[in-house]
């Protein structure tokens, strides 16, 4: 498994060896890392809340040399026109991160609606049993918590495939470790995923 940690609430270098790949993300991965397959010089790239987005995206300009516009959606749309004008005049590619793909995103200029049109979208998908295993283990990690596959095992049968559900699992169970001074386990698993909702824990 290579490793491109997500941007959760934990500092991560933005270089290749920060961003994990695994079958949810690996198809977008390729995308960027392939440019001259591209039909035109941009790219919009999607996914869930947390699921590294804009990390992949600043790894990829500071490769690339491109230019990056990041939460999309909330631009000026003359601007995104714009850019995506000049990285087909400069060859030099734009990578435009958005919430939406169309048709769900639906901007109001008919110009940049037909750009995008034309433009390739690729989508981070929410984590799969080896990036939550691979998360749970790196960001604990990070906070001088080791933890045990056993622990991780666990966890992973039973949390919800998000992003999101995964970084609430890691705050909760470090916080609480930390308040009832125990270690991590599947003791402390099983009463942090009862607290979510997940399992009942009797």
């Amino acid at each position: 498994m290579s490793q491109i940690a997500l941007p959760l609430d934990w500092p991560a270098d933005e270089t290749d060896a920060d961003f994990i790949v695994s079958s949810s993300n690996a198809a977008a991965v390729k995308h960027l890392e392939h440019l001259g397959t591209w039909p035109v010089w941009a790219t919009l790239l999607t996914g869930p809340r947390k699921s590294g987005r804009s990390l992949l995206a600043r790894i990829f300009v500071l490769k690339s040399g491109g230019t990056l516009i990041d939460n999309a959606e909330d631009q000026s749309e003359e601007r995104i026109f714009h850019a995506w004008n000049t990285a087909q005049e400069t060859r030099h590619p734009l990578l435009i991160v958005s919430h939406r793909a169309p048709p769900e995103w639906k901007p109001r200029l008919a110009d940049l609606r037909s750009r995008l049109s034309a433009t390739p979208a690729i989508r981070l998908e929410e984590p799969d049993d080896v990036l939550i295993d691979l998360l749970i283990e790196k960001q604990l990690a990070a906070r001088g918590v080791f933890t045990r596959p056993e622990f991780r095992s666990f966890v992973v049968a039973r949390i919800e495939r998000s992003f999101v559900a995964v970084l609430r699992f890691i705050d909760m169970v470090d916080q609480a470790a930390l308040a009832q001074r125990v270690k991590i386990g599947i003791p402390l698993a099983k009463q942090v995923l009862a607290e979510m909702g997940v399992i009942d824990e009797s």
